[in-house]
């Protein structure tokens, strides 16, 4: 890392494309973040000396000018990304401040105040970028230079997060109902890793117990194998993923033992290590390796580093029960079960004999309450389900886990979305489907202008039990004989030759390597096939999506099962449909039914058997 240093190291300019902010701020970027890593070490270790470098950095980077310079703080947009980066360093600051601002001069203490000022100056975005301006403030503050400033950001920040907080340990990015790694990684760890590094037991004991509810639900995401969830943006962060985990044990607000915590940290970074996240000794921009589509626009060749908060549990000592401990097998690990996050629409369904991880969709949507409904998808917010073995399928390709209805040749998409309700082993929601216009020129993205379905919207219900879930859809003020489509778990593969699809007349079922999926039409489908996503997925460079075809009737429910696993086949549910109820027998012997005969409530009546009435 240090070989792409800056010459007196106040940036750290990693090879590759730019990101949209400028290579200026990239190099920044590789400071920040890798600094904050060193800073971890550094604390738990009770060893500065390898923040000498980074040391010189702080001396010289806050410019004014030269090579080593840093861009000015900016508000969010194009010029905003140094706001983003002062919080890593104040946090490197905070944690590892003997080493670093007190052995600073006078003038230079004074100068690299001056730079972080920017962030209490200009706008954030509307979102977690809020936290970054009260991180630096939180330092400024610790050093004895709090002023009326500082103490603004810090209110404004714990105002707004107590608006964002939604429950169950979860919070929202921003107004709307955007659920995604950001909760762990930004939501949570700012506020409580400066509570716990200024030793504000106040805030601990205000915070914690949401840490500790939320890694409850959270922890459960985490594959046996170490994968996190592929859903949501800047998934190319990788190990910030584990953050959360690691910072309950650090401050002591966690459900897990610390075998436990072990276990999901040191598998979930041999996962990446093991699949090629390096590139000459370097993060790469992607997931396993280098892979475009996961990437956003912000996404720098040093953008990978926020990898970095995955290891704040560098912060304990060698003789922490963090590092002591055996490992134990994670919540994934099993037995089989259902985990309903009711505040964000989210059912996490496991299972013992893979440990695998879906998360079926009924609430995150990455829309602000500003926003049109009407646009593009976001694959990595707008699908009904995610795991962690499959990603979803790029923009333009065809959509894995979805229903589209096809009018006037355009196929709608799901944007914002409404819960609906849930219980232990189920989770419903509505959307209004949307039909993105044709594209302004060739090539390029979808625009308003498309078909419109007045009330329109389509209902769905998804029930999961072991490896199985069954979606059920109702349609409301959608003409009869509109075409329809429901498509399943994708599976990626270098070649399609990989893949081993079959299908006959309402079923598909494909498998590569050890893992299989299966899409079954129960009720309202006449056809089913598979369509090519040539785009691929983070899993492979080509990818399959089961995909069953039908009709609109009125009133009938559009019901299917689905499965994505990697055990042996244990047969698959037994779906009988007569109008609005759902009856099911599960290959374990279990039953679920589902009427559905009111928008609200849905309401399961027995843990061995739903009653849904929705």
């Amino acid at each position: 890392m240090q070989r792409y240093r800056s010459p007196r190291g106040g940036r750290i300019d990693l090879p590759g494309a730019p990101a949209k902010a400028g290579v200026v701020s990239d190099g920044l970027e590789g400071f920040a973040r890798t600094f904050l890593l060193a800073a971890f070490r550094a604390a738990g270790d009770g060893d500065g000396t390898a923040l000498a470098p980074y040391r010189e950095g702080l001396v010289s980077g806050p410019g004014p000018t030269g090579p080593d310079a840093w861009p000015p703080i900016g508000s969010h947009g194009p010029g905003g990304q140094p706001m983003v980066e002062s919080a890593s360093v104040a946090l490197g600051l905070l944690t590892a401040r003997r080493w670093t601002w007190d052995l600073l001069g006078a003038a230079e203490q004074d100068r690299l105040e001056g730079w972080l000022r920017g962030a209490l100056r200009n706008e954030p975005a509307p979102n977690n970028w809020y936290l970054f301006p009260m991180a630096v403030a939180a330092f400024l503050d610790e050093v004895g230079r709090g002023d009326a400033e500082t103490a603004r950001a810090i209110d404004r920040a714990h105002d707004l997060l107590e608006g964002w907080y939604r429950g169950d340990g979860w919070y929202s990015d921003g107004d709307g109902r955007a659920f995604d790694h950001y909760i762990g990684w930004a939501m949570h760890l700012y506020p409580v890793l400066v509570a716990h590094l200024r030793g504000d037991t106040a805030q601990l004991e205000r915070l914690g117990p949401r840490l500790e509810e939320f890694l409850g639900s959270f922890a459960a995401t985490f594959d046996a194998n170490g994968a996190s969830l592929h859903q949501g943006r800047s998934l190319t962060y990788r190990t910030a993923a584990l953050a959360a985990v690691a910072l309950g044990e650090v401050v002591g607000w966690t459900p897990l033992r610390p075998g436990q915590t072990r276990r999901i940290l040191s598998a979930g970074l041999r996962y990446f290590l093991d699949r090629g996240a390096l590139t000459d000794g370097i993060f790469s921009r992607g997931w396993h390796g280098p892979h475009a589509a996961t990437l956003q626009t912000y996404s720098g060749p040093a953008s990978p580093y926020w990898a970095s908060k995955g290891f704040v549990g560098l912060l304990l000592p060698e003789t922490a029960p963090l590092w002591t401990a055996v490992e134990e097998p994670p919540p994934s690990a099993g037995p089989d079960r259902t985990i309903v996050i009711p505040s964000v629409g989210w059912l996490v369904q496991t299972t013992e004999a893979d440990g695998m991880v879906r998360v079926h969709n009924h609430g995150s949507d990455h829309l602000n309450p500003w926003d049109a409904d009407g646009g593009d998808p976001d694959p990595l917010y707008a699908r009904l389900a995610y795991s962690t073995r499959t990603g979803p399928t790029a923009v333009r390709n065809a959509p894995d886990n979805h229903i589209a209805l096809h009018v006037r040749g355009r196929e709608s998409v799901r944007r914002r979305i409404h819960p609906i309700g849930s219980g232990p082993d189920w989770v419903a929601s509505w959307h209004q489907p949307q039909f993105p216009g044709p594209p302004a020129f060739p090539g390029g993205p979808p625009v308003a202008g498309g078909p419109v379905l007045p009330q329109g919207r389509i209902e769905s219900l998804v029930v999961a039990r072991g490896a199985w879930e069954v979606h059920a859809h109702r349609l409301r003020a959608v003409p009869a004989g509109t075409p329809v489509t429901v498509t399943g778990w994708a599976l990626a593969a270098a070649t399609p030759q990989e893949l081993e699809p079959q299908v006959d007349s309402v079923a598909v079922a494909m498998r590569t390597g050890e893992t299989a999926a299966r899409l079954i039409g129960c009720n309202g489908f006449d056809a089913a096939e598979v369509q090519r996503a040539p785009q691929g997925t983070a899993y492979g460079a080509w990818a399959l999506v089961p995909t069953l075809r039908g009709t609109v009737v009125p009133g009938e429910l559009l019901v299917s099962a689905s499965t994505l696993t990697a055990a042996p086949d244990s047969g698959a549910p037994e779906v009988e449909v007569a109008g609005a109820e759902v009856s099911i027998g599960w290959p374990d012997g279990g039953r679920t039914t589902c009427t559905w005969t009111a928008p609200t409530p849905v309401v399961v009546t027995t843990p061995s058997h739903s009653d849904i009435d929705v």
